[in-house]
């Protein structure tokens, strides 16, 4: 049996720590730029206080941690209330309500598929122990929000209108990982493209809203 020292602990990060960027994409050398006492900062301040810790127990105890930036993902199985934009998009599409964007839509997001998430969680599980990250884990390829709610009002065959909103606060104009890191050290790289993942994703929401 592995002494509990040996055993490696999952830290699920998130992009959100590096708040609205001034860099772009984003690697994880990049401090980031986050509102300590903005309306998102607990989230995000969260989520750096809890890397710091991380590695504060690795360099003072030792312990295996290993830290992934998980950035925008979606699959199937989302809560149609989790508040994730995907999963807003769609349920509005096929319950026929307007669609809700903020501003005009052109802040970036980039979306990976839950398949190659779950795929890099076990690569970086089974990686070498003296790989510890923070490692990006997302799909680089940019999309803005106002593409993707055309793209779903296509997908599910809805005539719903897209409305306008105002921007909330300390909302992030971009974000795109580098992925970099995650080709050289875990060797992956997603490979599910955004029209089959919002197919998948739209069918599940349709089965269970009958």
């Amino acid at each position: 049996m592995q002494n509990e020292l040996e055993q490696k602990i999952f830290q699920a990060s998130t992009s959100e720590i590096y708040g609205d960027p001034e860099v772009h994409p984003q690697n994880e050398t990049y401090w980031g730029r986050v509102n300590p006492i903005g309306v998102r900062s607990c989230y995000d301040e969260g989520k750096r206080c809890v890397e710091t810790l991380f590695f504060d127990y690795y360099r003072q105890h030792g312990l295996n941690i290993i830290v992934a930036r998980i950035f925008n993902t979606y699959g199937p199985r989302m809560h149609p209330e989790d508040g994730r934009v995907v999963s807003n998009f769609i349920v509005q599409a096929l319950q026929g309500n307007e669609i809700s964007i903020y501003d005009d839509g052109s802040q970036t997001r980039s979306f990976c598929f839950v398949d190659d998430l779950i795929d890099a969680f076990q690569l970086f599980m089974n990686s070498d122990d003296d790989f510890h990250g923070p490692v990006n884990l997302g799909n680089p390829i940019e999309i803005t929000i106002l593409e993707l709610a055309q793209k779903i009002i296509n997908l599910t065959g809805s005539n719903v209108k897209i409305i306008n909103k105002p921007l909330p606060e300390d909302d992030p104009s971009q974000r795109q990982p580098d992925i970099g890191l995650a080709i050289e050290k875990l060797g992956w790289e997603p490979k599910v493209e955004l029209d089959y993942g919002l197919e998948r994703t739209i069918e599940y929401f349709t089965d269970r809203f009958k």
